[in-house]
Parts: C-alpha cells; structure tokens; sequence
C-alpha cells in the first residue's frame, strides 16, 4: 500500500471501510439479494422519487451492492488510478475522479427519466409530458427503488483517462492470449457498455452511468488538452515530470554533462549511460514545458513511462 498514490490509497480505503459498513449494518434479504439499508440511504435515486437527495450524485461512487462488484471496481482503480495519478498528481486526479463519478450519476438520472417517460406515455397514452410528476408522486415507493450504487462511472472515465494519456501502450485483457494498444481497450469497453445500453434491460447493471463518466471525462480531458495554461489544465503530467527531475538531479548533484569517453572502466561507463539517459530525459522534458505532454512522440512518451517506473 506504501507504493500507491495518496488519493488512490485513500479511495480504495474509503470504499473498503464504507462497503463493511454497509455489510455490517446489513439489510433486508430479497430473491435478488441484499437490499442494504445504507445503499437505500446514500445510493443515488431517481430525482423523482421521495427518497431522492442531492448528496446522493456525491456519495453513490462509494456505495457497493456486493463483494465482486466492490472488488473489480478496486482493481480497477488500482491498476489505472496509479498511473494516472502519478501523472496528474493527487488534486487534477481527485478533480477529475470527483466530477466524472458526479457526471455519470447525472448520465443515470437522465437515462432513468427517459425510461420512465416512454413506459408511462406507451402505457397510458392520455398522460402527457406535464403529467408525468404527478404519475411519479404516485408510484413515488415503487421509483425508490431505482437506486444507482458504485464508483463504476468514475472508474471508467479512469480507463478513459490512461487510454488517452498512453494510448500506444499495450495491456493485457483477460481472456485475450495478446496484449493490445489501451486507446483500442478503450473503444472495446466503451464498444460493450454501448452495446449493453441498448440491447440489454433489466440486468441491473447501469451501463448509461459507465457511458456518461467517459463522456464527461473526454470533454475534461480535450478541454485541459486546449488549456494547458488554466487551473487544472496545465499539461498533462506536467508536475509529475517536475518531480522526476528534481529527483534525478538530487541523485547526480549536477545537471547534464558532457559524455566523458569510454575507457574500460565499468563504474565510469556506468556512470556516461546515466548521465547520457538524464540528458535524453531533460530533453523531453524541456519539450513538455514548451509544447505540453502531447507534443511527445510515442517513443519519448515511453521513455517518461519506464523511467518513472524506476523511481
């Protein structure tokens, strides 16, 4: 755990001890499961139900309806938030976690009204669009049981954010037998999630909120892209690529030198491939003050990548 960023840290943290809570405190046992009572307190409802608050967009990305859905979303923000995170550092990263979480809630409520709307106008064709707050006070116990549960938005506009920052790099995706490019991981995930939108109904799952925390967070993320200069805009990684300098240069105690010659000494030779690597990384990284983290080539980008990982 003393490896992992500070905001990542904590938010697995956080989503650990909330989801025992809830386990602890328990609820109400049904044919689908556990209705826990803290989901039903903290879960976002649909705006037009009685038990709708506005705290709920905030806390519903910390809530968890079971063991496997708790524990894929932790290994997702384990496996990408690290990155991320140490590329945006922990405010941009926490930012931006906070605001797609919020956007892919707003994306479920929209989706839910919607539904709502075309069931009861196909159902009862005199009802009109003004009428619809009166059906929904009507059925108000019925819409409270559309509750959203989970920080699946946010984790995927995590996903999002790692295939646009290293979109050359390859990962692995279980079962495929090759790693693949993460910018084509990310058109697959946001591929199925469309998909199961419109093809699939009533499997629980809220495919709309995964689909809006991606939406929301290629918009933050094209908007900083333009911005690089504003708030938290500045170049992605930009800070992070700081850090490493000033580290590397705390290690050689003087900026880049000359390449001494080869002279068959391993300790020298060792020491002109450092000193060789930290003038190729201050390159770059006098690249990324000029023309920001997207000016880099794939290569250059790799580079920062690997060296960041030998911190």
């Amino acid at each position: 755990m003393r490896n992992i960023p500070t905001i990542t840290r904590n938010l697995l943290i956080v989503n650990v001890l909330v989801f025992l809570a809830t386990v602890a405190i328990g609820g109400e046992t049904t044919a689908y499961g556990t209705n826990y009572r803290l989901n039903n307190i903290f879960g976002l409802h649909f705006f037009m139900a009685p038990d709708f608050h506005l705290y709920q967009l905030l806390t519903y990305m910390f809530m968890h309806g079971g063991w496997s859905h708790l524990f894929f979303n932790m290994f997702a923000l384990w496996m990408f938030g690290c990155v991320v995170e140490r590329v945006w550092g922990p405010k941009k990263f926490l930012f931006y976690y906070i605001c797609c979480g919020i956007g892919a809630g707003l994306f479920q409520e929209l989706a839910q009204f919607g539904s709502f709307s075309i069931d009861i106008m196909s159902r009862y064709p005199q009802v009109g669009f003004g009428d619809l707050g009166t059906v929904a006070t009507q059925l108000g116990s019925a819409l409270n049981g559309w509750t959203t549960v989970g920080a699946s938005g946010a984790i995927y506009a995590i996903l999002l954010a790692f295939g646009m920052i290293f979109p050359e790099e390859r990962i692995f995706i279980f079962p495929l037998p090759i790693p693949i490019k993460a910018k084509w991981f990310v058109i697959i995930y946001a591929g199925i999630e469309l998909f199961s939108a419109i093809s699939t109904t009533g499997d629980g799952v809220a495919h709309l909120a995964h689909l809006g925390g991606m939406v929301f967070g290629f918009f933050m993320i094209r908007y900083w892209q333009k911005h690089p200069t504003s708030g938290y805009g500045r170049s992605d990684g930009q800070q992070f690529f700081e850090n490493l300098r000033q580290s590397w240069e705390k290690r050689s105690h003087h900026k880049s030198a000359p390449e001494p010659p080869k002279t068959g000494n391993p300790d020298w030779d060792y020491n002109a491939q450092k000193q060789a690597t930290q003038a190729e990384i201050d390159r770059i990284l006098d690249k990324i003050r000029k023309s920001g983290y997207d000016s880099l080539t794939a290569d250059e980008k790799r580079k920062l990548f690997e060296q960041s990982n030998k911190r």
